[in-house]
């Protein structure tokens, strides 16, 4: 049964649409379901990814970092997922434990196994049931991310209430540290092909929203 599906990827992958957009597909067929992300999925959480993701120029140690990311997961699945699993809502959510791996792991260079054992108690043992792994290149991805970062907001300006964002600490990371997480994702679903699915996120949005509603239509039949 389908009861959890995450949506994986690096900066600009696009895997936010389409999360997105899949949510409506299914509100649009009669089974609606929880939308969420990691980190921000709660009140406290909202609180974690400001830390994580605007700390501006403070330097954030690879173990502090880790830390957030896990008290934001232990907090999220506690609050959100792990209850509406339990009411038998499907989940849908943008980030979870494979992106610890490819970020923190690959791309910072903590142990893995380490990981895979923090990752158990901070997601309270649930591992999702599919998972899309929007891959591109990582050119095309960073410039997909620093296109939506283009306008620099002041609170003086109010620009942030009209949409606009500034770059986020991992837009600045170097294109070295994006391979890594891209090479560690790949990884990942190479060493799980039943449960993760990459796709060509270079393709157009609704060509990946077509694949990703196959598999889908097809795993919910299947029960």
């Amino acid at each position: 049964m389908v009861r959890l599906i995450s949506f994986e990827g690096g900066d600009g992958s696009g895997k936010t649409t389409q999360l997105k957009l899949l949510d409506n597909y299914l509100a649009s067929r009669g089974k609606p379901c929880l939308s969420t992300r990691e980190p921000g999925g709660t009140t406290l959480g909202k609180m974690i990814r400001k830390i994580l993701l605007e700390a501006g120029k403070v330097e954030i140690a690879p173990p502090t970092e880790l830390f957030l990311y896990l008290a934001d997961r232990a907090q999220h699945v506690h609050e959100v997922i792990r209850p509406a699993l339990a009411s038998g809502r499907l989940v849908l959510c943008d980030r979870f434990t494979d992106s610890t791996l490819a970020y923190q792991g690959y791309g910072r260079g903590v142990d893995l196994d380490m990981l895979r054992r923090l990752n158990q108690v901070a997601s309270h043992g649930i591992t999702p049931d599919v998972t899309f792994l929007l891959d591109c290149p990582v050119e095309v991805g960073l410039s997909r991310a620093r296109g939506r970062s283009s306008i620099i907001y002041s609170q003086s300006s109010k620009m942030e209430d009209r949409g606009s964002r500034i770059e986020d600490r991992f837009e600045r990371e170097k294109a070295d540290f994006h391979e890594r997480v891209r090479r560690g994702f790949l990884e990942l679903a190479r060493a799980e092909p039943k449960r993760i699915y990459v796709l060509d996120a270079a393709c157009p949005t609704e060509e990946v929203h077509h694949e990703i509603k196959k598999i889908v239509d097809q795993k919910l039949r299947d029960g």
